[in-house]
């Protein structure tokens, strides 16, 4: 845990609050707690957080199953393997990383054998990043069109990430492209209402374009061993 976690907390909150105020955007923040032992989560769930991301399935699988007791909201927010899906869908609440329609697809089978809602965010390659997943922005329409028909998804919104290096020099064109995007999406569709942008390095940037959900990490939880 970063030592300086409750400062980082409260100044997180206060940004929030902040932005919330100026846009009337209810906020949710997401704490990225892969790496991080259970403890660790209790610890930052005790101070009133119930939202956490997790990256890696089996990892994340044995946090979810002992904290079981808590009324925690579980996001995936990692890579996405079809011999996975089932058993991420058993998990989570929300998947973050949706960008293949046969994923989405497979997500909507063992959505639906579990009757389950599933809230599902489409991710975006804003950037064109071979590093990262995610569909080009002009294939979005017709991607939710096809999630749109799948019973048991909730399609919810956009997630991005930003290039690392877009972010540090406060580069902004690709969050002005997402919140426009966004804003566009949520007059045509009645259950887009997230747009999911934002880490620890570049989330004052992201609320500051309309971002509603910001998965934060090493601000709270320190920076992770390898």
């Amino acid at each position: 845990m970063n030592h300086t976690y409750l400062e980082n907390l409260a100044q997180i909150s206060t940004d929030i609050n902040n932005a919330s105020t100026k846009t009337g955007n209810n906020i949710k923040l997401v704490l990225v707690s892969k790496s991080q032992k259970k403890e660790s989560i209790e610890q930052v769930y005790k101070l009133g957080y119930r939202n956490f991301g997790e990256n890696y399935l089996q990892e994340a699988k044995e946090k979810i199953e002992s904290l079981s007791k808590y009324d925690i909201e579980w996001h995936y927010i990692g890579r996405i393997q079809s011999n996975k899906i089932k058993e991420i869908v058993n998990l989570f609440d929300w998947i973050q990383t949706a960008s293949s329609e046969k994923h989405i697809h497979l997500i909507d089978k063992f959505s639906r054998e579990c009757n389950k809602i599933m809230n599902v965010c489409i991710q975006i390659n804003i950037d064109n990043e071979e590093s990262k997943s995610g569909i080009n922005l002009d294939q979005l329409d017709d991607f939710i069109r096809f999630s749109n028909n799948c019973s048991n998804i909730k399609t919810r919104g956009i997630m991005a990430i930003p290039s690392k290096t877009n972010a540090d020099d406060k580069k902004e064109q690709s969050y002005e492209v997402l919140s426009k995007k966004f804003i566009e999406l949520q007059e045509k569709y009645s259950n887009f209402d997230t747009l999911s942008l934002g880490m620890s390095n570049d989330y004052k940037l992201a609320l500051a374009h309309n971002a509603n959900l910001i998965r934060i990490g090493t601000l709270v939880f320190g920076v992770r061993e390898k």
